[in-house]
């Protein structure tokens, strides 16, 4: 079967506003890290860079399974994984279904161990990005205390952060973001990001 390629079209002409890059192929980020490390605000930010932008969010899928919903825990039964699974497979086939249209998505979600190394492989279009976002202990505590919705609820912030350093597999562009910006981010990540084989 052959893998789609986002970027063999002929590039449109267009008149970008001058935040946008200059870009028209497209391609998929995905951008992974703790909660409240910045992912939603950057993947935003980050298809906003360009012509044809999608912002997709991994936690929709989560947060439409409205009854039977089993939430992922530190020790989470089977049936929370293969949630989380098709979670991701979901996310990946609509990002491959905008992408394989002429749009680069940015798709932002939760990603850690050796599940970042099953959702590349999901995804099937390429070029593939991705971005790893991991600021500080400090940055997150502060982050989740200024958010209306808390997200750690089940989890420790600093279990769920040496989780990343210790069992995710080191993939794509990792950035420390804790001194930067949500610009900032994004300008690092358009400057810095490789495609994944």
């Amino acid at each position: 079967m052959m893998v789609p390629a986002c970027d063999d079209r002929p590039d449109p002409v267009s008149n970008a506003h001058h935040m946008k890059t200059t870009r028209t192929d497209s391609a998929i980020y995905l951008v992974t890290g703790p909660m409240a490390a910045g992912k939603s605000t950057v993947a935003r930010l980050l298809a906003e860079r360009f012509d044809r932008g999608v912002y997709l969010e991994g936690d929709f899928f989560r947060q439409s399974i409205v009854t039977g919903r089993e939430e992922m825990t530190p020790d989470a039964p089977a049936e929370a994984i293969e949630q989380l699974r098709l979670r991701y497979r979901l996310a990946a086939t609509v990002a491959d279904i905008f992408c394989g249209a002429g749009f680069t998505v940015a798709l932002e979600d939760v990603v850690a161990g050796p599940l970042l190394s099953e959702y590349v492989e999901l995804i099937r279009s390429r070029p593939l990005h991705v971005v790893v976002l991991l600021p500080s202990v400090e940055v997150l505590r502060s982050r989740e205390a200024a958010r209306p919705h808390k997200g750690y609820t089940h989890w420790e912030i600093e279990q769920l952060r040496g989780g990343f350093i210790a069992d995710t597999p080191r993939i794509g562009l990792w950035l420390d973001t804790s001194e930067q910006t949500a610009e900032q981010t994004v300008a690092e990540v358009l400057a810095l990001s490789r495609p994944y084989r």
